[in-house]
């Protein structure tokens, strides 16, 4: 069972001897043997060095000898380095080919272990082992579902807290998806270095730390830090979760339960619409120390959603390293065990504990890397890990070049583009639909607003809230605003005189063109720059009111909710579907079908003018688009190679977050503007996207390489 680490060893053991000898041959240009230095006469045509010297310098040369200017100082002659690189070329050749023949030993090497551990994944079995594994990962899954929602549930309540523009909150949701972006390519290209579970485990804990911290943190900026780097824990988990469940599965299993997996995705988007809905409105719990911090109910979500990672993260603890890992690491006694594991585990849930393992051995393909061990009295720590780091990171950045190789790059590039495509498309659309809903609501809002033209009052006290209002031309004399609150009202070319202002509050309000006289405002949040072109004559400003300047707008909570949950939900029947027939009708048209259904959904939109019907739109929308999801997952799974697999899933889930970005900008700005843009870009996005997927080969029958 050792054949493959003896195999090894001595291979690199005979190769390091060459090299070492070679080292020895070639460190003196001069000579090119060995002579010992005992002082013993060994023979030979050289003189000795008294001789040579001797010679040089008693006999000379003939005019017609050759003599090499550079002879005297011990630089040797251009032909004899040309004649020693001639015969070192050989010994280079020899290595470089003995590294291809191994190259070639290793891919057949595990094109047999593929084979043999698909059928040692079938005498396993698949039973409570893997439906073990598929919660503890499922969790996993939800955690990044949960967390593409935590930013936008809570930003109506946070921009308050933390005073955020509107340039603030547009970084704040885009900063999540810079972090997935970074984490999916640098984590998954460990985990094929490092481990599945190892670096799961790293993943998790970034994540569950940092969104900890996140819900005590009062600024904005330490705010904004703590979640890019949980969003960067979170998006390296997603090509993990695949590429270690996926190893876990038979053939016949495999489309079917990875498709089943991306359920928890939909049940993360449930749970965090459902906590936001029953935490967020309650603004009550909470606690305050002081003046400057403040814990509210907002923060308190933000602490629930981190239990999904939480309790994955403890989970992963009792679970074992991918055996298919481990065989392409050369650790063949380690995965053996946890191979015998799983079949003993599926064995006893199914009432025949009798049944023996039948394997002994697995095949174990050569390994090519070549580690670098350093021996704890090399150097200081930082530097060995210094070594340590910069190796690893070699070996994941040679990982990322192998995916652009010939024998996979056009599988890479197409790959690229359908991932591409879908982000742009489905990211866009998803921030696209509440912010034109939110636009629909606004409208409907201002088509309610009151007009009051050349209004006189005296003598009058306003101890309620004004809202929605345009008033013009008024003429307002020894009135009295106290306790009261101004919501979306305007003042046109008015004149306030001998007014009193008291415990007023306000958003969107403001003062055009107005005459304010002999006016006292006191703790009011009425600030300077609500007065536009105004004259203020003998005006006094008496304890303003303390915090944020900026107006907020209302938004209707239980709506942002309502629209997520139905989102979410909406995608199940697709869920479904798509994991019954994975397997059936194959990945190719799955991605192909869904993807040209989407398209066909975004045409409708353009029918979409009322909140209900882009709420029906948009269930449709995710509905039909989840399917092709769940194949993108599952077919990038099986088109790459175990040690090359969290690698290129990384690097396309990268793309699909960088994609994501571009969506939710270039989308979101045309909200208000027209909707003829986003709808053809989205449709023609997902049809080109579509067609495109029908040329990648299928991979319903084949081995997991």
């Amino acid at each position: 069972m050792d054949d493959g680490y003896r195999n090894t060893n001595l291979y690199q053991g005979g190769r390091e001897t060459n090299q070492v000898s070679d080292d020895y041959r070639y460190q003196d240009g001069n000579y090119e043997g060995y002579a010992p230095n005992d002082g013993y006469y060994r023979g030979g045509d050289e003189p000795t060095h008294e001789e040579d010297a001797q010679s040089d310098v008693t006999e000379g040369h003939d005019e017609d000898d050759e003599v090499y200017e550079g002879e005297y100082q011990g630089i040797p002659h251009p032909d004899d380095i040309k004649a020693k690189q001639k015969k070192r070329a050989p010994a280079m050749d020899d290595e470089y080919r003995d590294r291809a023949d191994l190259m070639a030993e290793r891919m057949e090497d595990e094109e047999q272990l593929a084979h043999q551990y698909e059928n040692i994944i079938e005498e396993c079995g698949h039973g409570r082992f893997q439906w073990t594994l598929f919660f503890v990962l499922g969790l996993a899954l939800m955690a990044d579902g949960v967390e593409l929602f935590v930013v936008g549930f809570v930003l109506p309540s946070a921009e308050k807290d933390m005073c955020l523009s509107s340039s603030n909150k547009g970084m704040l949701g885009l900063i999540v998806y810079l972090g997935m972006m970074v984490g999916a390519v640098m984590l998954g290209g460990l985990a094929d270095k490092l481990g599945r579970k190892k670096c799961l485990i790293i993943s998790l804990a970034i994540n569950a730390a940092f969104a900890f911290l996140s819900s005590f943190v009062q600024g904005y900026g330490f705010f904004l830090f703590c979640r890019l780097i949980s969003g960067l824990g979170i998006g390296g988990s997603l090509p993990i979760v695949f590429a270690y469940f996926s190893e876990f599965l038979s053939r016949e299993k495999r489309g079917e339960h990875l498709s089943w997996l991306c359920m928890f995705w939909m049940i993360g988007g449930i749970f965090a619409s459902a906590m936001a809905w029953s935490i967020i409105p309650h603004y009550g719990w909470g606690f305050s120390m002081g003046t400057k911090y403040h814990f509210h109910s907002w923060r308190v979500f933000v602490l629930v959603c981190s239990l999904p990672c939480i309790a994955s993260l403890v989970a992963l603890k009792f679970m074992p390293e991918s055996p298919r890992f481990l065989l392409e690491m050369g650790k063949h006694d380690e995965a053996w065990m946890i191979l015998k594991q799983v079949h003993d585990t599926n064995m006893r849930a199914k009432g025949e504990p009798e049944r023996v393992f039948t394997v002994s051995y697995i095949k174990t393909p050569k390994q090519v890397d070549e580690f670098i061990e350093i021996q704890s009295s090399t150097g200081t720590w930082y530097q060995r890990w210094l070594v340590r780091i910069t190796t690893t990171f070699k070996q994941v950045w040679d990982n990322v070049l192998y995916c652009l190789t010939a024998q996979y790059r056009m599988n890479t590039l197409m790959l690229a583009v359908v991932w591409f495509t879908m982000a742009l498309s489905y990211y866009g659309l998803i921030v696209w639909f509440p912010d034109m809903i939110r636009y629909l609501q606004e409208e409907a809002y201002e088509s309610r607003v009151k007009v009051f033209d050349e209004e006189e009052v005296s003598h009058f006290t306003f101890n309620f809230t004004l809202e929605n209002q345009i008033h013009r031309n008024g003429e307002y004399r020894n009135d009295k605003f106290i306790g009261m609150k101004f919501k979306e009202v305007r003042f046109e070319d008015s004149l306030f005189e001998e007014c009193h202002f008291e415990d007023v509050t306000s958003s969107e309000t403001f003062f055009e063109n107005c005459t304010i006289i002999s006016t006292v405002f006191y703790n009011t949040d009425l600030y300077e720059h609500k007065f536009i072109n105004c004259r203020l004559i003998n005006t006094t400003f008496m304890e303003e009111k303390e915090g944020c300047h900026l107006d907020f707008e209302e938004d209707n909570d239980f709506l942002i909710y309502l629209v997520s949950f139905l989102g979410s939900l909406s995608v199940l029947p697709g869920n479904i579907i798509s994991a019954l027939l994975m397997d059936k009708i194959g990945r190719i048209k799955m991605i192909g079908g869904s993807m040209l259904i989407s398209a066909v959904c975004c045409f409708f939109l353009f029918f979409g003018n009322s909140e209900s019907a882009m709420i029906g739109w948009q269930c449709l929308f995710c509905g039909a688009s989840i399917a092709a999801w769940n194949a993108l997952d599952v077919i990038t799974v099986e088109l790459y190679p175990t040690d090359k697999r969290a690698t290129a899933f990384g690097i396309l889930n990268g793309l699909c977050k960088f994609g994501a970005i571009l969506g939710n900008s270039i989308f979101a700005s045309f909200v208000g503007i027209t909707k003829v843009v986003p709808i053809l870009l989205a449709s023609s996005a997902l049809v080109g996207g579509g067609l495109l997927a029908l040329r990648l080969p299928e991979t319903r029958d084949q081995v997991l390489m």
